[in-house]
């Protein structure tokens, strides 16, 4: 019975590896993240709040985004119109709900595809070496030698105004920087011995990487794309206070902060509102990147 009894050195090693285990997992790492830091939390709130408000827009306000009413034009907040009318008469507060459909829609979606090209160039350049590294790097770095929101403007101009084109330019722009981050952790990964053991006895290169190696890169992939979507936030509604982007009757917050500029002394409600609405969620979003960055990032652990 002595024989078959685990002793005690065992049955530590074994409680010891569990609570490893249960702390390494991301799970555990957002649990502490919610103890530890309570703005972001407070941060991942608002955003659901602000999700929640545009996609159930249609049940919180009784008008539509681009319902006129002329005679209620340029009115102040009231209880029928709780920011105001706009210049034709539009209720305020609905295209503010409206706009934030677009704004987290280009805010998520251009990004998501940025994320995606760009870890799959980050993991082959990383990966492969030679001349497969170069060519990527050496496009990465000319896309990254522009200024973002210059480039973007420059693609907009060519393929023209609307939702699906400022998708396209914004998603042009962010993977360089995707790339890069993903090909150094690739570089070190490819080092590893659990690496040169799969090499070792013939596991395919693209099992490696997306078995083996693309997992690791997933928690420096998570920070970066809470961190990188204010910023196609601010360049949409850069390109919309410009002219180039959401083209009217559309709504986004960027537009409306541009149509309200002319009554910025008389009625600044209809700029203020939507430029609030900009800060908030750009805020919101870095808070809870730096949040998941301290529980994720393994060189912030280390520290």
């Amino acid at each position: 019975m002595d024989q078959l009894s685990p002793s005690t050195e065992t049955i530590a090693a074994e409680a010891l590896a569990a609570e490893l285990g249960e702390a390494d997992t991301i799970g555990a790492k957002l649990r502490r993240m919610a103890s530890e830091n309570r703005l972001a939390v407070v941060s991942a709130g608002v955003i659901l709040l602000i999700a929640l408000a545009a996609v159930l827009a249609p049940l919180l306000t009784p008008y539509g985004f681009a319902e006129q009413d002329l005679a209620a034009r340029l009115q102040g907040p009231s209880a029928a119109h709780w920011l105001g009318t706009d210049e034709l008469g539009r209720d305020e507060l609905t295209r503010l709900l409206y706009g934030a459909r677009v704004s987290l829609l280009v805010g998520v979606v251009p990004t998501l595809a940025s994320m995606l090209f760009g870890a799959l160039m980050g993991l082959l350049a990383g990966f492969c070496g030679g001349w497969t590294d170069t060519v990527i790097m050496r496009i990465a770095d000319v896309m990254l030698a522009f200024p973002s929101l210059l480039l973007a403007m420059v693609i907009m101009y060519i393929l023209g105004g609307g939702i699906v084109n400022i998708f396209i330019a914004l998603a042009l722009i962010d993977w360089a920087g995707v790339a890069r981050v993903v090909r150094s952790q690739t570089l070190s990964l490819r080092e590893s011995q659990y690496v040169e053991a799969a090499n070792s006895i013939g596991v395919k290169k693209l099992t490696i990487i997306f078995r083996h190696i693309f997992p690791n890169c997933v928690p420096s992939l998570i920070v970066l794309f809470t961190l990188n979507i204010p910023g196609a936030i601010l360049s949409e509604s850069s390109m919309s206070f410009l002219g180039i982007g959401v083209r009217p009757p559309g709504c986004s917050w960027g537009l409306m902060a541009d149509t309200g500029r002319a009554y910025l002394t008389s009625h600044p409600m209809l700029s203020l509102a939507p430029s609030v609405a900009i800060m908030l969620v750009v805020l919101a979003f870095n808070f809870l990147g730096d949040g998941l960055r301290d529980v994720l990032d393994p060189y912030m652990n280390r520290r």
